[in-house]
C-alpha cells in the first residue's frame, strides 16, 4: 500500500528539487514556511483520505492554510530562480 502524499512541495516543484534543497538549508523563513505547509498537507490528507475525522470547517482551515502557504512558498521560490537566472544581478 503507497503512503504517497498528493501536493507536496517536492512534486509542485519538482524541477526545482535543488533549489528547495537550498532554500531549506540557507533561508530560515522559507523553511519554517516548507515544515508547516507539510504538517498543514498531511492533516489534509489524512482527511481526504478518511484516516482522521475532523469537523468541515476545520477541513476548510486547513485547506485555506495550506493555499496560503504554497502561494507564499510559490513567491520565494520564484524570487529565488530569478536571482539564480542568467543575466541576473548579483
Amino acid at each position: 500500500m503507497s503512503q504517497h502524499t498528493p501536493n507536496e512541495l517536492t512534486a509542485i516543484f519538482r524541477r526545482d528539487h535543488d533549489l528547495l534543497t537550498r532554500l531549506k538549508t540557507q533561508d530560515a523563513h522559507y523553511a519554517r514556511l516548507a515544515e508547516e505547509y507539510h504538517e498543514v498537507n498531511r492533516a489534509v490528507h489524512r482527511h481526504e483520505s478518511e484516516a482522521e475525522t475532523v469537523s468541515d470547517d476545520h477541513a476548510e482551515a486547513l485547506k485555506k492554510r495550506r493555499l496560503a502557504l504554497l502561494d507564499e512558498i510559490t513567491t520565494i521560490v520564484e524570487r529565488a530562480r530569478n536571482a539564480d537566472a542568467p543575466g541576473a544581478a548579483a
